[in-house]
């Protein structure tokens, strides 16, 4: 883990669009909470089994690793299809930026699913894509398909926590329309990657993070064991139809809110 202080200098645009009606499986419920077959909840994001593993001054975005190691799949391969159509870095992580940006829409989880929280994996989310051309998620939605495609293009690539948001993060230390370039683990070269916006380009970070205390993961290719379903009841959790606006408040978002009170130790 690390602790960043990022500075910036834009505004956060967030686009309010209709969801489509698509099921996903192999879920079970304990109390109110959602799991999936790695025992990871996808209704809550703190805790030893939330799939940010957040708690309050670290996290693990542990749902990552279902798609990494040997759990790969379409979406490390897309991002491998990258890196043969864009053998050049820096082409090759924008091109991925802006897939990630055009096909998947915002949409709060209260609006899609039914759950103040909800979080989908890369490869789930990446399907929706392939089915329909367009997949709707919310920040950590977006920051962990960008983090499995970096990866799967041979770019590093982290997750990071802000008061009321998650991002991906990718290095690209030479690379020259970052408004800002990042340090974690101590070493710069990091740029923020926020694809919430249509509009927004790779390296523009939003300007309410100005002097804000961040936390940052970098991801490993390491896949996350699964143990299988318990011996009880699947569940179904299916995507509403219709139109919503892009409300982004869940437990996560206000649980991060302690962030602002989190010393940091890099500076950049």
């Amino acid at each position: 883990m690390a602790r960043l202080l990022l500075c910036s200098a834009a505004l956060l645009l967030l686009c309010p669009l209709a969801v489509l009606a698509t099921p996903s499986g192999n879920f079970y419920r304990d109390g109110v909470d959602v799991y999936d077959d790695w025992d990871i909840c996808r209704t809550r994001a703190y805790g030893e089994d939330g799939f940010f593993r957040f708690d309050g001054e670290s996290f693990e975005p542990v749902i990552a690793a279902q798609s990494l190691g040997f759990n790969a799949d379409i979406a490390y391969e897309r991002g491998a299809q990258f890196a043969l159509e864009y053998p050049d870095p820096t082409q090759r992580a924008e091109a991925i930026f802006a897939f990630a940006r055009d096909r998947v829409r915002y949409m709060s989880d209260s609006s899609q699913f039914g759950y103040v929280e909800f979080a989908v994996n890369a490869d789930e989310l990446l399907s929706v894509v392939y089915q329909d051309g367009v997949a709707y998620g919310d920040c950590e939605d977006y920051a962990v398909l960008l983090g499995v495609m970096y990866l799967g293009a041979g770019l590093r690539s982290a997750v990071v926590l802000a008061p009321e948001h998650a991002a991906a993060l990718v290095y690209l230390p030479d690379y020259p329309y970052a408004n800002r370039m990042l340090t974690l683990h101590g070493e710069s070269g990091w740029i923020w990657a926020e694809a919430t916006g249509g509009n927004n380009p790779l390296g523009w970070m939003p300007e309410q993070y100005s002097g804000s205390w961040l936390l940052g993961y970098e991801l490993r290719d390491q896949g996350l064991a699964r143990d299988g379903l318990p011996d009880r009841p699947l569940t179904t959790v299916t995507r509403d139809t219709g139109q919503g606006f892009a409300v982004p408040l869940s437990p996560l978002l206000v649980v991060m809110l302690l962030l602002w009170i989190i010393p940091a130790v890099a500076r950049r």
